[in-house]
Parts: C-alpha cells; sequence; structure tokens
C-alpha cells in the first residue's frame, strides 16, 4: 500500500511583487523605498543592501509583508528579500557563522570567537570581565538613555553595546545604533543578531568581545529593536534580560539592571515597575542584580516604584540614584527617545530610569561599589 503524500504546509508568508518607485533615507546598511504593489499601492519598504543589494528606482522587487499586512513592529515596513533581475555579488570576505540559522535569508560572517579571525586567541584566552560594569534592560529604546546617564558623568567612558536576538536580527535595523556611532565604542551581535561592529555565537563571547576586544568600561545588553510580547508574565522577548544577567554573573562582571518604570503606559501591567522587569530580575536572574530607581520620580510613582521592589529577592539590592542632570543629558541625546511610541515628554520616568542605571554604572567604574 502507497503512503499518501502529505499536504503541503500552508504558507508562512505574504509575499509580494512590486517595482520601486522611490528612494528614502539610508544609513548604515539599511535604505528605505516606496514599492508600488498591485492591489496594496504605495508601500513603504526597507532593505538591507549587505543582503539584498542595493534596490534602484525601476527594480523589481520581492516582499515579505507578512507583518506590515497585520501592522506589526516592523517600523512599519515591508522588507526586501530580494531584487531578482539584478542580484548582489557573491560574498568575497571570510566568515564561517552562519546566523538567521536555515532560514531563507541566513548570512554568513565572521565571528570574533571563530577560529582563524583576528581575535580568537583573546576570546579563547579571556576568562572574565575584570569585574566590568554591564547594564541589563530588556527594551533597545532604554539603550540612548543608558548611554546618556554614563556620559554625563564622564564622557570619556568607553562604551559598548551588545544586541541580543530577541528583537530584529539585523543591527543595520536601528536608526538609535547609527545616531549613537560616535557614543559608542562598538556593537556586538550575537546569537541570531548580525551587523554589528563585531559578530560571536553567544551573549559570553560578546560581553568578552565587549571587555577585552572593544576595551569596553561599561556594556550595555539589550535585544534589537522591536520586541515579541504576549500579555503573559513568561510570553515576552525581553524576558532574556535575566540570562544576561546570568552571563555577566558567571563572566565576573558586576550586572545592572535598568528597570522599566512608567506612569503613562495604558497598560496596568507596565504602570509604576514593569511586571517585565520584575520577573526578568527577579525572577530569572539568579545571581543577583543591583536594581537602579531614579530619585525625583515625584512622591506618588516613587512610592509605588518602592513598594513593587519591596518583593525583590534579597540578591536584588536597589540603589536610589540622584537625578540631577539628566534631563538635560536626555535631552541632548543625538538619539530620538521613543518607547512604545512615547517620547520623553510623554513618558519621562521610563527614560528617567534607563538614565540612572548608566549613571549608577558610570560612578561604580569611576570609584568602585558604594559600601555596603
Amino acid at each position: 500500500m502507497t503512503d499518501a503524500p502529505s499536504p503541503a504546509p500552508g504558507s508562512r508568508i505574504r509575499w509580494r511583487r512590486g517595482e520601486v518607485t522611490e528612494l528614502g533615507r539610508s544609513w548604515h546598511d539599511a535604505r528605505e523605498l516606496t514599492v508600488a504593489v498591485p492591489g496594496d499601492g504605495a508601500v513603504p519598504a526597507l532593505a538591507h543592501p549587505s543582503v539584498v543589494g542595493s534596490p534602484q528606482v525601476g527594480d523589481t522587487v520581492l516582499l515579505n509583508t507578512t507583518a506590515w499586512a497585520q501592522h506589526l513592529g516592523t517600523g512599519g515596513y515591508a522588507l526586501v528579500v530580494a531584487v531578482p533581475d539584478r542580484l548582489p555579488l557573491d560574498p568575497a570576505g571570510p566568515g564561517h557563522l552562519v546566523k538567521g540559522r536555515y532560514g531563507p535569508l541566513q548570512v554568513t560572517v565572521p565571528g570574533v570567537d571563530e577560529p582563524g579571525t583576528d581575535h580568537h586567541a583573546t576570546i579563547a584566552e579571556a576568562e572574565d570581565l575584570d569585574g566590568m560594569p554591564v547594564v541589563v534592560a530588556d527594551l533597545h529604546s532604554a539603550l540612548p538613555a543608558i548611554v546618556a546617564g554614563a556620559h554625563v558623568t564622564d564622557p570619556a567612558l568607553r562604551i559598548a553595546y551588545v544586541m541580543t536576538d530577541g528583537g530584529a536580527l539585523p543591527a543595520a535595523f536601528s536608526r538609535t545604533l547609527d545616531a549613537l556611532a560616535g557614543s559608542l565604542a562598538g556593537v556586538v551581535t550575537v546569537g541570531q543578531a548580525f551587523g554589528g561592529d563585531l559578530e560571536a555565537v553567544t551573549v559570553h563571547t560578546g560581553l568578552l568581545a565587549a571587555r577585552h576586544v572593544l576595551h569596553a568600561d561599561i556594556t550595555v545588553v539589550t535585544q534589537g529593536p522591536g520586541n515579541l510580547g504576549t500579555g503573559t508574565p513568561w510570553g515576552f522577548s525581553g524576558v532574556a534580560a535575566g540570562d544576561a544577567c546570568n552571563a555577566v554573573a558567571v563572566l565576573g562582571g558586576r550586572t545592572i539592571g535598568a528597570l522599566r518604570i512608567s506612569d503613562a503606559d495604558p497598560r496596568p501591567r507596565h504602570r509604576g515597575v514593569s511586571h517585565h522587569s520584575l520577573t526578568a530580575f527577579g525572577r530569572v536572574a539568579l545571581a543577583g542584580v543591583t536594581l537602579v530607581a531614579p530619585r525625583g520620580l515625584g512622591s506618588e510613582l516613587g512610592s509605588q516604584v518602592e513598594e513593587d521592589l519591596a518583593g525583590q529577592p534579597e540578591r536584588n539590592p536597589v540603589e536610589w540614584v540622584d537625578s540631577e542632570g539628566l534631563d538635560d543629558a536626555l535631552a541632548a541625546s543625538p538619539a530620538q527617545l521613543s518607547t512604545m511610541g512615547r517620547g520623553l515628554a510623554e513618558d519621562r520616568p521610563y527614560f528617567l530610569s534607563a538614565a540612572a542605571a548608566g549613571r549608577y554604572a558610570a560612578q561604580i567604574t569611576l570609584f568602585g561599589p558604594p559600601p555596603a
């Protein structure tokens, strides 16, 4: 008896073909386009030239419009999958780390931890972070505020960014990183994320690269822009912030948690200290995290934050940091401050909290941790 053929699986991608009608802004390895798509009209799209080549007006492009059609978090873009009539040249450089593994757009990159590359011996011999402070946050939008808080304390501090793969995988998707190029010692993309100044297989080797290759005084770890949430305590990509804290502890760094604090979020679970911060730092991070809260939140929100943090385990001390000068530093950030569509004026506590974590990291870098 012959087995019946298996039914074809349903499509997971909303494919469209269209013609490029306009070129928009460009930044590091990213180009905005407008594409005329039959039935959809003028569709805003984004191409990563190192992956698909550089589309030009008049080119036919293949688009993945799945998230765009559902109004999901791709920045409002359809994504260019290919320029089929003008394919880019074959890769010419070294690199055997495959990222986006076994998906149709997997890429190869040279890894800082890969044998035969310039820094392999350094990473192979590195054993710890030498006590380097590492600020961990659950959202990419915290990054420019953390940098602002550290640099208002000492603008000479070298700050590296380790981008995990919970959000966008291409670092080039982030306009924040483009704006912060002059403020960072470098970007390390880890896991399935790619496109940083350095590539690494794990958060652990990414942290070691930040310290021993980029010579960072402070490192920030967050997922890339965008995130995946389900409205449940555990079903959020930012829960991996707790795993990053564990990696810092294993490697002998000083772990600092940038709390997600808000009085503007319409969702009750994110008002005061977000339940995501309480879960990632209080239940996933097992080796202890210094949680930083800013003074100057106002009596009502400040009391709410104190109450929310009262249930944290003893391993997570809370440090209240002076916020004087942080508002000006945030306003002067070269990167636009935005979280969930809210800017500094709409959600000051969120950015102030992240900046306070950066200030605390700078203080312990310069002066050591406060006495117990």
